[in-house]
């Protein structure tokens, strides 16, 4: 026991002439403390105990007496977990196990899936190592390898010139910012741009590491690319500088869209940023508050311009094909007309040549039928106001022909005398 080697240290000091230390009541005395002390039997007794507890007996007595610099301090201490662990082997076994298990979860921790549709990008020590496909993989563990995944199929947008706000009623609104809308044009006039630019991720890598502050932003959270929002904010200064102000506000959009959709695209390629351009929108081109009032009745006069041409237009559409329809028709009225009448006396020519052969053959026969027709013609006609006077009155009579009358259209129900 420990109280075995004090007594020893004791009768030492006592027998060196040194003073003994202050006795723990708490501790028994042996009863022959006088004897003298067989030295080799203590030896032999104490090689038959547990070395590791003996070590640290001895660690904790030299401790207490103040005995041993810090370097027989620290060595207690490890022999007393040294000893712990010799005293209850199994002890030693769990401590490798779950250090196995620690390290299999830590080594677990590199497995990862990319998605569908994304790339994954594996960093190791923060510096691009590879880019891999849709699946599973593997990358060393945290803090050798890191992965980040971008999705290629994603159509990011970059709203540029104003930013979107509520109102108290809850509606949305679009609001400038001077900074990046107030533009200048190719006749030195100040308008304000706002527009937004679609764009996908082709290439992870180059974006991510061959721009400024993408990989930041994309750690931070979001996709949010600086480079492609300075890119696009001097192309669109430089399409609309090279523009006049009546062609950036009344003019096709088209044009300044596509020739800077085409711009932008070739300075990113430039920079090899990987980024492809969807497309670019003008949502509006503004003039400068100032001076709204008055491109708002410019905007009024335009339009009522554009108004009155486009109503002279329909009239002209109007008429024009009316007028077309009518002098067709015209034309189509006379030359039936000439069918009609050349046929009309082509018909009575051939009619009067066969009754002129016909009179030659019988003259007194052809010229009673003649006269008899015609007389048959004239008194047949509704129109006519006849007066037949008898030929025995006639010779009484004077006869009277009405020439105030001749001419006039009979009434009807007229008498016949």
């Amino acid at each position: 026991m420990n109280w075995d080697w004090d007594k020893l240290q004791e009768k030492r000091q006592r027998q060196s002439g040194q003073q003994p230390p202050k006795k723990d009541p708490e501790r028994p005395e042996r009863e022959d403390a006088d004897s003298p002390i067989d030295f080799e039997a203590e030896r032999r007794k104490r090689a038959g105990r547990d070395s590791g507890r003996d070590i640290w007996g001895r660690a904790v007595n030299r401790s207490r007496s103040g005995g041993g610099g810090s370097g027989g301090g620290g060595g207690g201490g490890l022999g007393g977990a040294w000893g712990r662990m010799r005293k209850n082997p199994f002890s030693f076994v769990k401590i490798c196990i779950v250090l196995g298990v620690l390290v299999v979860i830590w080594l677990a921790t590199g497995i990862f899936i990319v998605e569908p549709g994304e790339k994954g990008v594996v960093l190791r020590f923060g510096r691009h190592a590879r880019t891999v496909e849709s699946g599973p993989h593997y990358h060393l563990p945290y803090p050798i390898e890191t992965v980040l995944t971008l999705d290629v199929r994603q159509v990011h947008r970059l709203e540029i010139g104003f930013s979107r706000v509520k109102t108290r009623e809850g509606r949305e609104e679009r609001r400038s910012i001077p900074d990046e809308a107030a533009m200048l044009t190719g006749d030195e006039n100040i308008v304000y741009v706002h527009f937004t630019v679609q764009y996908q991720i082709q290439e992870p890598e180059d974006f991510l590491f061959r721009s400024d502050m993408q990989l930041h932003n994309v750690a931070g959270g979001g996709i949010f690319s600086g480079t492609v929002k300075s890119a696009a904010e001097s192309t669109m200064r430089e399409v609309i500088g090279n523009s006049k102000i009546d062609d950036a506000i009344y003019g096709s959009k088209d044009v300044i869209q596509d020739k800077s959709r085409e711009l932008l695209q070739n300075i990113l390629n430039r920079y090899h940023t990987g980024v492809h351009i969807q497309n670019v929108q003008l949502m509006d081109v503004l003039p400068p508050p100032d001076v709204d009032a008055a491109f708002k009745d410019l905007i009024n006069a335009r339009e009522e311009k554009i108004r009155f041409i486009n109503e002279a237009g329909a009239y002209r559409n109007d008429i024009i094909p009316k007028a077309r329809g009518e002098a067709a028709e015209t034309l189509n009225r006379a030359e039936a007309y000439k069918v009609a009448n050349v046929q009309k006396a082509q018909g009575e020519a051939s009619r009067f040549l066969s009754m002129v052969a016909e009179y030659n053959k019988a003259k007194d026969i052809t010229k009673k039928r003649l006269y008899l027709e015609a007389m048959e013609e004239i008194l047949s006609s509704p129109d006519l106001e006849k007066i037949i006077i008898g030929q025995d009155t006639g010779k009484n009579v004077l006869p009277y022909l009405p020439l105030d009358r001749t001419g006039k259209p009979a009434q009807s129900g007229g008498r016949a005398n």
